[in-house]
Protein backbone atom coordinates (compact mmCIF):
# COMPACT_ATOMS: atom_id res chain seq x y z
CA UNK A 1 0.00 0.00 0.00
CA UNK A 2 1.25 3.74 -0.67
CA UNK A 3 1.30 6.04 2.05
CA UNK A 4 0.28 9.67 1.46
CA UNK A 5 2.56 12.07 1.17
CA UNK A 6 3.86 14.24 3.90
CA UNK A 7 2.32 17.65 4.32
CA UNK A 8 4.92 20.58 3.44
CA UNK A 9 4.36 24.29 3.50
CA UNK A 10 6.93 26.91 3.29
CA UNK A 11 6.27 30.44 4.07
CA UNK A 12 8.65 33.78 4.20
CA UNK A 13 8.14 35.52 7.62
CA UNK A 14 9.21 39.11 8.04
CA UNK A 15 11.14 38.54 11.25
CA UNK A 16 14.17 37.25 12.64
CA UNK A 17 15.13 33.34 13.43
CA UNK A 18 14.90 33.99 17.16
CA UNK A 19 11.47 35.27 17.40
CA UNK A 20 10.26 33.11 15.18
CA UNK A 21 12.05 29.49 17.13
CA UNK A 22 10.91 31.41 20.11
CA UNK A 23 7.62 31.26 18.84
CA UNK A 24 7.23 27.64 17.68
CA UNK A 25 9.94 26.47 20.48
CA UNK A 26 7.81 27.39 23.36
CA UNK A 27 4.73 26.12 25.51
CA UNK A 28 3.32 29.56 25.50
CA UNK A 29 4.67 30.48 22.03
CA UNK A 30 2.79 27.28 20.49
CA UNK A 31 -0.42 28.10 22.56
CA UNK A 32 -0.12 31.49 21.30
CA UNK A 33 -0.90 29.89 17.48
CA UNK A 34 -1.54 26.25 17.70
CA UNK A 35 -3.19 25.03 20.81
CA UNK A 36 -2.81 25.06 24.64
CA UNK A 37 0.10 22.09 25.32
CA UNK A 38 2.75 21.95 28.05
CA UNK A 39 5.75 21.42 25.48
CA UNK A 40 9.40 21.64 26.54
CA UNK A 41 12.07 21.68 24.52
CA UNK A 42 13.70 18.68 25.42
CA UNK A 43 14.39 15.43 23.49
CA UNK A 44 11.98 12.66 25.06
CA UNK A 45 9.82 15.38 27.21
CA UNK A 46 5.97 14.02 26.52
CA UNK A 47 3.45 16.43 26.17
CA UNK A 48 -0.02 16.80 25.02
CA UNK A 49 -1.75 19.51 22.91
CA UNK A 50 -5.57 19.93 23.66
CA UNK A 51 -7.13 19.74 20.55
CA UNK A 52 -10.56 19.82 20.15
CA UNK A 53 -10.90 15.78 20.21
CA UNK A 54 -9.47 16.28 23.47
CA UNK A 55 -5.67 15.82 24.17
CA UNK A 56 -3.12 14.66 21.86
CA UNK A 57 -0.08 12.92 23.23
CA UNK A 58 3.21 13.68 21.93
CA UNK A 59 6.92 13.48 21.98
CA UNK A 60 9.56 15.88 21.07
CA UNK A 61 11.81 14.07 19.12
CA UNK A 62 14.62 16.65 17.75
CA UNK A 63 15.73 19.63 19.10
CA UNK A 64 17.97 21.65 16.93
CA UNK A 65 17.79 25.04 17.92
CA UNK A 66 17.27 27.51 16.38
CA UNK A 67 16.93 25.68 13.26
CA UNK A 68 14.77 22.09 13.55
CA UNK A 69 12.32 20.87 15.66
CA UNK A 70 10.31 17.55 15.88
CA UNK A 71 7.91 16.02 17.54
CA UNK A 72 5.28 12.84 17.54
CA UNK A 73 1.70 13.76 17.20
CA UNK A 74 -1.13 11.60 18.67
CA UNK A 75 -0.96 8.05 18.08
CA UNK A 76 -1.41 7.58 14.27
CA UNK A 77 2.37 7.65 13.53
CA UNK A 78 2.42 11.64 12.69
CA UNK A 79 5.70 13.48 12.80
CA UNK A 80 5.47 17.42 12.90
CA UNK A 81 8.86 18.70 12.09
CA UNK A 82 9.32 22.81 12.33
CA UNK A 83 12.34 23.80 9.79
CA UNK A 84 13.74 27.45 10.17
CA UNK A 85 16.21 29.25 7.90
CA UNK A 86 17.99 32.56 9.12
CA UNK A 87 17.38 34.69 5.94
CA UNK A 88 18.86 37.82 7.83
CA UNK A 89 15.81 40.15 8.78
CA UNK A 90 13.15 37.15 7.77
CA UNK A 91 13.02 33.59 8.28
CA UNK A 92 12.01 30.74 6.32
CA UNK A 93 9.86 28.55 7.77
CA UNK A 94 8.46 25.07 6.57
CA UNK A 95 6.19 22.45 8.23
CA UNK A 96 6.20 19.18 7.56
CA UNK A 97 3.56 16.60 9.09
CA UNK A 98 4.64 13.24 7.87
CA UNK A 99 4.20 9.97 9.31
CA UNK A 100 0.89 9.42 6.80
CA UNK A 101 -0.35 5.73 6.22
CA UNK A 102 -2.36 4.47 3.32
CA UNK A 103 -5.44 6.58 2.25
CA UNK A 104 -8.15 4.81 3.00
CA UNK A 105 -6.79 3.76 6.49
CA UNK A 106 -9.05 5.15 9.03
CA UNK A 107 -7.90 7.24 11.58
CA UNK A 108 -9.84 5.91 14.85
CA UNK A 109 -10.27 9.16 16.69
CA UNK A 110 -11.78 11.80 13.50
CA UNK A 111 -12.84 7.90 11.95
CA UNK A 112 -12.40 9.12 8.91
CA UNK A 113 -9.95 8.01 5.78
CA UNK A 114 -6.50 9.15 6.16
CA UNK A 115 -6.55 11.23 2.89
CA UNK A 116 -9.95 12.76 4.14
CA UNK A 117 -7.92 14.15 7.18
CA UNK A 118 -4.99 14.92 5.21
CA UNK A 119 -6.73 17.04 3.00
CA UNK A 120 -8.45 18.74 6.01
CA UNK A 121 -5.13 18.98 7.90
CA UNK A 122 -3.42 20.56 4.46
CA UNK A 123 -5.79 23.52 3.99
CA UNK A 124 -5.66 23.40 7.83
CA UNK A 125 -2.06 24.30 8.15
CA UNK A 126 -2.57 26.97 5.02
CA UNK A 127 -4.58 28.69 7.82
CA UNK A 128 -2.56 27.94 10.92
CA UNK A 129 0.84 28.89 9.79
CA UNK A 130 0.01 31.75 7.04
CA UNK A 131 -2.53 33.78 9.27
CA UNK A 132 -2.26 32.36 12.90
CA UNK A 133 1.66 32.01 13.54
CA UNK A 134 2.46 34.94 11.13
CA UNK A 135 0.23 37.35 12.83
CA UNK A 136 2.05 36.65 16.10
CA UNK A 137 5.73 36.82 14.88
CA UNK A 138 4.97 39.32 12.53
CA UNK A 139 3.33 41.67 15.32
Amino acid sequence: METLQDIKQTVIFEAPIQKVWDTVSTSEGIASWFMPNDFEPKVGHEFNLQSPFGPSPCKVLEVGEPYKLSFSWDTDGWVVSFLLKDLGEKTEFTLIHGGWKSQDTILPKANEKSFVIRERMDNGWVEIINERLRKVVEG
